[in-house]
Formats: C-alpha cells, structure tokens, sequence
C-alpha cells in the first residue's frame, strides 16, 4: 500500500521558513509520497518580469526547508513561474534539484517541460505532470525558452437572450485543442513507463466560491480518459469542488496551503489596480488585515491517496486551518473547524453539480462518488 498525499499552493518568505510547516510537518514527513504546487521562484537574485502581477520569490533557503517538510515531489506550472525573469527561473530548478525534489511542469524547453517526475515507492512507479493554464504572456516554455508546460484555455462569450441587445452573456471557456491533444500524449507516454499517472492542474476562477469553468471539465476528463489516475487542481486560493470521472477524483482546487500574504512578497501590490480588481472578486478580503486574504482562504488541507499498487483503494481529506501568520494547522475531528471545512468543501461540491459524498471517519474526511 501507498499513500500521496497532495497540497496546494506553497511558498514562504520569512526568517525561518521552516516555521510555516509547523502544524503540518508531522503528516508531511511520514512514509507517503508528499506531492505541492511551488508558487513562487527561489532565489535570490533575477529581474523582475513586466509581466508579474505579484512577483513572487522566496530565499534560497526554501529548498531545503521544503525538504526537511517531507515533500518528494512538487509542480512548478504556475503563473509565477518566471516572475523573476530566466536566472530566477534556473536558480529555482537548481535549488530543487539540490535537494532531490524532481520537479514537474516546468523546464529549460517545452521538451523539458513536459517531461514527467518520477517517484518510485514500495515497487510502484508514480509519474508527476503539471500543466498550466494561467499564463502571463512569455510563461509557456517552447522550444528554445525556458517556462512551464501550457495548457492554453480560449473563452467566448453567448447571449443568453440573442434577440435582447446588451443584455448578460454566458461565459464559455474550452481547451487549445493542441495543448490538449499535447497533454493527453503526455499521459499516454508517462502510462507506458509508470504505473500511475497523476496530473497537476494550474487553472480556474480564483478567489471565486464554487464556480468550475467550462476548460476545466474538459481537460480533467481527457486526462482521466487517457490514463490519469487523479487530478490536484491549484491556482485559486480557496477550496473548490471535488468530482469523480471513471472513478479518478478530480480536485478542483486545494487552495492556499503554507504561502505567505500577497505584501509579504510586494509591500506595495495593495496600490495596483490588479490588485483591487482581486480583491473586488470576494467581500471579505481586508487588505489592512495581517491576514488580508479572506476568510474562506484560511480552510485547507491535505489530499489523501491510497493506492494498492496500481489501483486507487481510497481518497480521502485531512483538514486545516491556515492561521494568522500563514501557516496551516491540521484539525483533530472534534474541532468546530474540522466540521467549517467539511461543509464548505460539501457545499462547493454541491453548487458546482458533483455527485460527491463526504464523510467523518478515522479523524479524516472519506471521500466517494455517489
């Protein structure tokens, strides 16, 4: 038996970067297989990107921190990706490598970047992908630049009453039909050579409760359908709906996890427009606040996978608590927070139309397709 266990976004910008795994190292550290999203480049140098929204980057001293956490394997396809330009981009798969965690999703070539991270447990193979559609213009790796794997999304809007000028338009969003056709070789090839496959989104509407887009749907089922074992979705900051295709679960989102607030990163990103622009998406954001994100980004957890060899037995969610520095803390069952997570991943299951049920048990959620 092997157990993945599966966080969302993480990255820490402090004096002891390793305090921000204090509520969680003891889950992190056992003998599973520890899989995260890498939000932010580590190093101490680069230029900042003009492209960067928040240019995010963490000291050099992150890598081994994420190490001594437990992590083994960890996606770097986000879109923060290249904020501190190609050197930060390089010291940032240096550092990695200087502390043996492969990374998926991101490399020196689009080739690269497409390349799967292989970790082998217990005589089991498991191969890593990421992919990413949340792209600054220049973030995609091609063939001779260096940025993560895409997985370019197009959206159109339809009236929804075509004889009534100016009135709402449905927004409809689908696949780039090569970058999907792209990741579905990927699958396939990574199939041949593990024997489970499980693929890292980087997608969807943030800081918004519940809502899936179209894009989203499509590529978790061609992943599903061409051999992905799981889905862990990141990007969106909050805990989102979690769905089963073919009996795979597809996490839309595990939102936050040990990352620091946007000003510890940028004192000043509460004076830009975009900044504004995302904290009009949600009523409670508070940028006065030291915990400034809102509410509703403080519920987390962990991702539980078991497998018996090659087939999924189990999935399963440790919930946590990100408290006001930042740093989640897993939740015992009798704890009211426990139970705050349990419905809110419930209720946004729900609202986005999944047939999911969850349930207490073994001081951890159980998660089925109903």
């Amino acid at each position: 038996m092997t157990t993945v266990l599966a966080v969302g976004d993480v990255a820490a910008r402090r004096v002891a970067p390793d305090t921000i795994f204090d509520g969680s190292r003891a889950l992190l550290s056992s003998d599973a297989i520890t899989f995260g999203q890498l939000e932010s480049v580590i190093t101490d140098g680069g230029a900042m990107s003009p492209n960067a929204r928040l240019a995010m980057r963490t000291g050099t001293d992150f890598a081994p921190a994420l190490a001594r956490a437990g992590f083994d394997v960890m996606s770097f396809a986000g879109n923060h990706c290249l904020d501190w330009g190609y050197e930060g981009f390089s010291d940032t798969l240096a550092a990695m490598a200087g502390v043996s965690i492969p990374l998926c999703g991101a490399g020196e070539t689009i080739a690269e970047a497409r390349k799967p991270a292989i970790v082998e447990r217990d005589g089991t193979r498991f191969a890593f992908l990421g992919y990413n559609s949340i792209l600054p213009e220049g973030y995609a790796a091609d063939v001779r630049r260096a940025g993560c794997a895409p997985l370019r999304a197009l959206t159109t809007y339809r009236q929804i009453e075509p004889d009534q000028p100016g009135t709402g338009a449905r927004v409809l969003s689908f696949c780039d039909p090569d970058d999907l056709a792209a990741m579905v070789g990927d699958i396939q090839t990574a199939r041949q050579h593990a024997d489970v496959v499980i693929v890292s989104m980087h997608w969807g509407i943030h800081m918004t409760e519940a809502v899936i887009a179209h894009y989203q749907r499509e590529a978790a089922r061609a992943a599903i359908e061409a051999g992905a074992a799981a889905i862990v979705g990141h990007h969106a900051h909050i805990l989102k709906g979690v769905e089963f295709h073919r009996g795979a679960p597809i996490f839309c989102s595990l939102g936050n996890f040990a990352i620091e607030q946007p000003h510890i990163f940028d004192p000043s990103i509460v004076e830009t427009e975009s900044f504004r622009h995302l904290a009009s998406l949600n009523p409670d954001f508070d940028p006065a606040a030291t915990y400034m994100l809102p509410p509703d980004t403080r519920l987390t957890g962990i991702a539980r996978l078991e497998f018996d060899g090659s087939t999924l037995t189990g999935v399963a969610f440790h919930p946590a608590l990100i408290d006001d520095h930042s740093t989640p803390h897993l939740l015992d069952a009798g704890d009211p927070a426990f139970d705050a997570v349990q419905s809110y991943l419930a209720r946004v299951s729900d609202a986005a139309g999944f047939s999911t049920h969850l349930a207490k048990a073994h001081g951890l959620l159980t998660i089925e397709s109903t």
